[in-house]
Order: structure tokens, then C-alpha cells, then sequence
């Protein structure tokens, strides 16, 4: 089992704002991968995974890239919260820039994670996503995902065509519509959330999804109260599941918000009452195959 896991100091960021964060990472290839092409990045204020793309150490490279390229952005220096939007967009630029560059395009990677920002002293999640690794929220009891996939089955449900449901089966639904270093379209998503006393952030590759339904990972999320240990729990659930694909997951905790009083509130964490071998992969690679092979996608 190639794994990695760590536990940072969990108030690190406690002289720089009065609100505390906490978070635990971990990585693994999976039970069918040779390689983990998946990399992330902890380290306040941003916290990412990219799932590369590519296959024989081309994906890893690209994914690398993206995640170097933010940990080395001087608007996301550590401690540093005032990162916008179009600064981030311009981060991803330059990384999509570089793999192209280092890779030709036979390398892209999935980009999803939060950035802490603070305006006028009031903390944020600043959510952004490109392709289909995921962002979710578990806030006042209630578990959602914030990020939307870039990915053809997404497609297919805003449109009604497909279920939620069916959409977790379909055939092509490892298939992305944006992603960095492809070619493809570049411009993320983006989300401004309030943070709110006790929340908690989980960002993800889909070999997490992949494997586990919203119900196994609310369980999870709402029950293992230190990141560290949901992360690790997450994780070897995913692989009892199959372990089908490379797993990243990243969990933060946010304690010690501010109310609009100025009032350190606390809040208890709430009760909860196929094994083919698949690959993301851009559009305008799978559609390229498709049109020299002939074949129809169906």
C-alpha cells in the first residue's frame, strides 16, 4: 500500500486570525494502480487536491505541477488569507501553461480544494474547482457538495437526461470537461461560503467518490471527530469498497468563529442516525480516440 499521511501542528495559524484551524491529509494508490498520480497541498491557507491525468508518470507530473505552482504563489504564502478569485485563476493559468509546456499535452490534471480568505475580519471558504475531484461541506448538520463536476455525465443531469443515480454508472463517467494542462478549456469555478462556527471542509479525488456514496461519507465525516482520523478513515473505507482508483482526501475543521457579536461560539458535531479499471480522461481525448477508432461512444 503506497501511502501518506501527516499530522500538522493543529492551531499553526492561531497568532494570525482568532479562529483556529485543524485538518489532517492523506494519499494512497488505491489496490489497482501501479502509480499515484494524485497530489495535494495542506497548508493554510490553501488546501487542494489535483488528480493527474495521463498515465505512466505523466499524470503525476502534471498534478505536481498544479500543486506547486499555488504552493508557490506569493498571494498564498502561509498565514497569507486575502487571495481572490481572479488571483487564483491566474495561479491556474500559469500551471496549465507549464504542463502543456513540460508535457505537450499528453498530461492534464483535476484541480478542487478551498483557499481561506478573510474580508473586513469575516473568515471564508473561497471554493474552486476545475474537473471532476470534489469539494464538500458539512455545516450546522448539514452534508453537501459545493463543487459541480466538469464532466460529461454533470452534463447529462443539469440537462435532465440522466439521474444522480444513473449518472455514478454511466460509461463515461470518468470523462472531464475542463481540466489543466489538456487543452481543454482552463477557466475554474469558483464559491465565497461564510465560515460558520464547527464547520468542516472535505476535498477529495474521486477515488474517494468513486467508491463511497454522500450517506457513507456524512457517516464518516460526522462521527470521527479528529480530521486526521476521518481522513484515515475515509481512506481505508474507500479501499474496503474496492480501491479502484488513486484515493486523496483532505479534511479542516474550523473552530472558534467569531458570531456577529464578536462572540466565540461552539457547536457539538451532529449524530447521524463494476471492477473494470477506469481512468479520467478529457473530452478531446476520449472524442479523439473515438473519431480514429470509429467508434460511436455508445
Amino acid at each position: 500500500m503506497n501511502s501518506q499521511r501527516a499530522t500538522p501542528d493543529a492551531d499553526a495559524n492561531a497568532a494570525a486570525s482568532s479562529f483556529l484551524l485543524s485538518y489532517g491529509y492523506g494519499t494512497d494508490r488505491g489496490l489497482r494502480r501501479e502509480l499515484n498520480e494524485d497530489s495535494f497541498i495542506a497548508s493554510d491557507p490553501v488546501f487542494a487536491v489535483a488528480d493527474g491525468m495521463g498515465g505512466h508518470e505523466a499524470g503525476e507530473i502534471a498534478s505536481g505541477m498544479c500543486v506547486r505552482t499555488l504552493g508557490s504563489a506569493p498571494e498564498l504564502a502561509t498565514g497569507t488569507r486575502t487571495a481572490s478569485a481572479g488571483e487564483l485563476q491566474g495561479c491556474l493559468l500559469k500551471a496549465d501553461a507549464a504542463i502543456r509546456n513540460a508535457t505537450g499535452g499528453r498530461a492534464g490534471t483535476t484541480l478542487s480544494g478551498v483557499v481561506v480568505v478573510e474580508q473586513m475580519g469575516v473568515p471564508y471558504w473561497l471554493v474552486m474547482n476545475i474537473g471532476d475531484s470534489r469539494t464538500y461541506l458539512l455545516s450546522q448538520g448539514q452534508f453537501s457538495q459545493v463543487s459541480v463536476d466538469h464532466s460529461e455525465v454533470q452534463e447529462l443531469v443539469d440537462s435532465g437526461d440522466i439521474t444522480a443515480e444513473q449518472a455514478a454508472i454511466h460509461p463515461r463517467r470518468h470523462v472531464v470537461t475542463r481540466a489543466l494542462g489538456t487543452g481543454d478549456e482552463t477557466e475554474a469555478d469558483f464559491w465565497l461560503l461564510p465560515i460558520q462556527e464547527g464547520d468542516r471542509i472535505m476535498v477529495c479525488s474521486d477515488g474517494l467518490n468513486g467508491e463511497l456514496g454522500d450517506d457513507h461519507l456524512f457517516r464518516i465525516l460526522s462521527t470521527v471527530a479528529h480530521p486526521q482520523d476521518a481522513v484515515d478513515a475515509l481512506i481505508q473505507a474507500a479501499l474496503r469498497s474496492g480501491g479502484r482508483d488513486n484515493v486523496s482526501v483532505i479534511v479542516v475543521d474550523a473552530k472558534n468563529v467569531l458570531n456577529d457579536a464578536g462572540i466565540a461560539t461552539t457547536a457539538p458535531r451532529p449524530e447521524v442516525g463494476n471492477d473494470v479499471e477506469e481512468d479520467t480522461l478529457p473530452r478531446a481525448w476520449v472524442n479523439g480516440a473515438e473519431t480514429e477508432d470509429g467508434a460511436d461512444g455508445k
